[in-house]
């Protein structure tokens, strides 16, 4: 059964939260904490407005005071002011431990996403990523989760404190005087419909915000990315004002959500003048009628101007959770798509394959109604060293992705070593398989980590063998820093010949069972190309190797010759044969 991403999100805050229980707990109670303070705030002001500066009896819900009063007025006066002061300095302790504790919560819950949703896209299909917008997945992994922390931290915890707040002060203001209270409660409905409307329309504003600061983010990767060849092109205005139009785009949603919301913030607090105005009214009719004391209606007031301030600022809560709400269901989104490709319950580990490798009648497509290859079979036997030629597009490197399970075919099997690969696990399989790709990708680390990237816990004996075997010592030990020389984002200190040799090293250093070489020589000069050629003719013996090429010159070292065309493989095994087809593989 398939988990929704609201579930998967929903299971995932869920269990941080649990393993976070002592902290939430203690944070609650701190916020219970601060509103009691909060809500004490007034009492001795009433105290010595109404029983000090008016001389009135104590009432007998304030009876417990007759022992400060019997010490004189004086005395009295400066045990309730400094009551004022401890409740400040106590309220301020319980916001102090209830902010540090949510925000360490908010931050440890953001950082749990952020992982999980990055391990959640490395585990999605090629064909998910070929599709996806890099610069948007971004934006959901570093951005949307820091909204969503920003308001667990912050504004969550506050949405609850207003809450909290209005419902304690609305129950203690009908306590003093129920009549008064009704002009209070009647301005309630109001606000609830204008937040509700703010709230609609600022998270329809905030849902295109994100898409369009999306498509900003992949356009700046994108030509950043391939800056060289945009300034190659002089293509920076035509750069320019692409983005320039989608930002303006951002913009202008944005000053209508701004705009939104100021007209909103201005009704609510027209609304919150309009009910104090009129509070103040009727309480004054009221104390004149002595219905209620001065000292209630300064209570109430008090109160009613504190309540005024978590009422305006619900607005502002309700555009933060609009955004965090926007910004959850964009998470909820990716962790909905289930990886295409999942091991079989029960499946093998590969391990120390012979490497023989059999298509039976595999057909695979992008897309079903356009396939790439159409009904293929082959038979590789262990240790035969194979090239597989054919034109640009002919399925290539689509038949290498099928064997390392990056693909599912659409129909037929794909053997190794007798097993269907859909029987091993996706990674001991892949372990077990050294590629080299056309398009050189390096990491922004030193020669040795890029080496040691196909086998981590290589030992700098085994890195210095795999760099001696793809001929790349040489070159390695001439750098200041020989395999600690740090290479650049994408291998961009390095040449293209240095750069193949590196990846060819780096697959050489996992002892793969099956060496696959995508295209390995058609990007680099003649001497970068005759070492990693020699590099490829003295692998170690017994191995399977696999060399996808447009053209080759040296069609008698190859076992087996397969040439791909119309989505058919055709073979030409005798030696004779392969030698007129030297050269003309294409």
């Amino acid at each position: 059964m398939k988990t929704s991403g609201h579930t998967r999100l929903r299971q995932l805050v869920l269990a941080h939260l649990r393993r976070a229980k002592w902290s939430v707990g203690l944070a609650v109670i701190c916020l219970l904490g601060a509103i009691l303070m909060e809500l004490l705030a007034p009492w001795p002001l009433k105290v010595i407005f109404d029983h000090v500066l008016m001389g009135k009896a104590l009432s007998p819900s304030l009876s417990f005071l007759d022992a400060l009063f019997h010490w004189g007025t004086l005395p009295a006066v400066v045990v309730l002011s400094a009551a004022v002061f401890l409740i400040v300095v106590v309220g301020g302790a319980f916001s102090y431990v209830q902010v540090y504790l949510t925000a360490k919560t908010g931050y440890e819950l953001a950082a749990m996403l952020r992982q999980e949703l990055f391990s959640h896209l490395q585990r999605l299909s090629l064909s998910f990523h070929t599709r996806a917008r890099s610069g948007e997945l971004l934006m959901k992994v570093a951005s949307d989760t820091t909204v969503i922390r920003d308001y667990f931290a912050d504004w969550g915890i506050r949405s609850a404190y207003q809450f909290l707040m209005v419902g304690g002060m609305l129950v203690v203001m009908a306590a003093i005087n129920w009549r008064l209270s009704l002009v209070v409660f009647a301005s309630l409905p109001v606000l609830l419909v204008v937040l509700t409307r703010l709230n609609q329309k600022i998270k329809a504003s905030v849902s295109k915000q994100r898409k369009q600061e999306g498509r900003i983010a992949s356009r700046m990767n994108e030509v950043l990315g391939s800056i060289g060849l945009v300034q190659a092109f002089a293509r920076q205005e035509f750069e320019e004002s692409r983005f320039e139009l989608e930002s303006a785009q951002n913009l202008a949603e944005g000053i209508n959500a701004a705009r939104t919301t100021a007209a909103v913030t201005r009704m609510i607090e027209l609304v919150c003048a309009f009910s104090t105005a009129a509070t103040i009214l009727v309480g004054s009719w009221q104390a004149f009628k002595g219905h209620m004391t001065p000292g209630d209606l300064l209570i109430f007031v008090s109160y009613l101007r504190t309540l005024n301030k978590p009422i305006r600022d619900l607005g502002k809560t309700s555009i933060k959770l609009a955004r965090a709400t926007v910004c959850a269901n964009r998470i909820e989104d990716v962790l909905a798509i289930p990886p295409e490709i999942q091991d079989k319950e029960g499946a093998i580990a590969a391990a120390n394959l012979k490497g023989d490798i059999e298509f039976r009648n595999v057909s695979f497509g992008y897309e079903a109604r356009h396939p790439v290859l159409d009904e293929v079979s082959f038979h590789i036997l262990a240790g035969q060293r194979v090239a597989l030629g054919g034109a640009s597009g002919a399925g290539k490197s689509s038949l290498v992705s099928l064997i390392l399970r990056l693909y599912e075919p659409q129909q037929g099997s794909i053997l190794i070593d007798g097993v269907d690969v859909s029987d091993y696990q996706r990674e001991s399989l892949r372990r077990e398989i050294g590629i080299v790709l056309q398009d050189t990708v390096l990491f922004g680390a030193s020669v040795r980590e890029n080496i040691s990237y196909g086998k981590p816990d290589a030992s700098m004996a085994e890195i210095e063998a795999a760099a001696r075997r793809a001929h790349a010592h040489e070159f390695i030990m001439a750098f200041p820093d020989g395999y600690d020389t740090h290479v650049g984002e994408r291998g961009c200190t390095l040449s293209g010949g240095q750069r193949q040799r590196l990846c060819l090293a780096r697959a050489l250093v996992k002892e793969p069972s099956i060496l696959i070489l995508d295209e390995p020589t058609s990007a680099v000069d003649a001497a970068s190309t005759s070492l990693i050629r020699d590099a490829i003719r003295h692998y170690q013996a017994g191995k399977t190797v696999l060399v996808i090429s447009h053209q080759l010159s040296a069609a008698d070292e190859f076992d087996q010759i397969l040439t791909i065309r119309n989505g058919k493989v055709f073979e030409a095994n005798p030696p004779e044969q392969r030698v007129r087809l030297r050269g003309t593989i294409s």
